[in-house]
């Protein structure tokens, strides 16, 4: 007689083997997600604090930047840090609650970042297409009323996707061969217990979130650079399309990573799991690495006002040693 699982029971904790066939070599990968975590962090609050400090840098598409930057904060905040703790302790074990919060503040920082490229491609649409209308276009009520409809839009999505991950039953295995909770993979472990097609469905639904907003990116850049070599000429088409250029290589950069992290679990290939976690890891930390340097080298007004706010703080820096110094003498 052959017993199957048992639907009466489930696994409250997952285990994150990611990573587990390195074996000893495991705890070596502590060095390049610390880097890049740090590195991640530390530019993006760099970013944050120059266009927070200068009063010339609060228009609405530094505003945009400074929430990318933001957003580029608290996705490897929600992941890194656990996989740091787990890659020195050994420690593998990740409760079921904690997994599902972090698969919310995970997949709802990445559509909310699909969301504010969207609105630096019609902040660029207005700005070049419509310089007359801008203002009017992109006040501030117009910019409460967008972002609120399309805040409840990602929220209502998001949080009736990680529902219904919540309402499954793990009765076979709780080995999760990641280093995070991602959502496909959690699903597949409820397979052998119950129909999981209704999960499947909404990540679907989740997916076109992005691809909505991706779609919306590609009808403005597409009218923008139509309008920009009609009518532009000389200095200024090359100035519209530097600026232009800055934003697509931001947004190619975040739709590739996570276009080939959604196709690597749903498309078969020879890929090792290993290469899948780490392609997954990649769609997260890339464009939080890339973002504020792209943005600090191209964008002549966050450069110039980074390194004045350098200036500065090494002036009082010595300051500072000259007085410590006085005063101790």
């Amino acid at each position: 007689m052959e017993f199957g699982p048992s639907k009466n029971f489930s696994h409250n904790v997952f285990f994150l083997i990611g990573f587990t066939s390195l074996k000893e070599y495991r705890t070596f990968l502590l060095i390049p997600f610390c880097i890049l975590f740090i590195f991640a962090i530390l530019t993006n609050a760099a970013l944050v604090l120059v266009i927070a400090k200068q009063r010339t840098l609060h228009s609405s598409m530094y505003v945009l930047i400074c929430f990318i930057a933001c957003v580029d904060i608290c996705v490897p905040t929600c992941v890194v840090p656990q996989i740091l703790f787990s890659f020195v302790s050994g420690i593998d074990a990740w409760p079921r609650t904690l997994c599902l919060i972090q698969m919310f503040l995970v997949h709802y920082a990445c559509s909310l970042q699909a969301t504010i490229l969207f609105g630096m491609a019609i902040d660029r649409y207005f700005a070049i297409c419509m310089p007359l209308r801008y203002n009017d276009a992109m006040n501030f009520t117009n910019s409460m009323i967008i972002t609120g409809v399309i805040v409840v839009r990602n929220t209502i999505i998001i949080t009736a996707m990680i529902a219904l991950v919540g309402t499954l039953t793990f009765c076979s295995s709780n080995d999760l061969y990641h280093v995070y909770c991602e959502h496909q993979l959690v699903v597949t472990l409820a397979v052998p217990c119950e129909d999981t097609t209704k999960n499947y469905l909404a990540g679907l639904i989740s997916f076109c979130v992005p691809t909505i907003d991706c779609a919306g990116i590609a009808l403005s850049y597409l009218t923008i650079f139509v309008i920009i070599f009609q009518s532009a000429a000389g200095e200024s088409r090359s100035k519209a399309i530097l600026k232009c250029t800055t934003h697509l290589i931001v947004i190619c950069i975040t739709y590739f990573s996570y276009m080939v992290a959604f196709m690597a679990y749903r498309i078969p290939s020879g890929l090792t799991a290993d290469l899948h976690v780490l392609i997954s890891l990649m769609y997260l930390l890339l464009p939080g690495v890339c973002n504020p340097v792209i943005y600090g080298i191209s964008t002549k007004e966050i450069r110039e006002q980074f390194i004045k706010l350098l200036k500065v703080n090494k002036v009082m820096l010595l300051l500072r040693l000259g007085i410590n110094k006085y005063v101790n003498d």
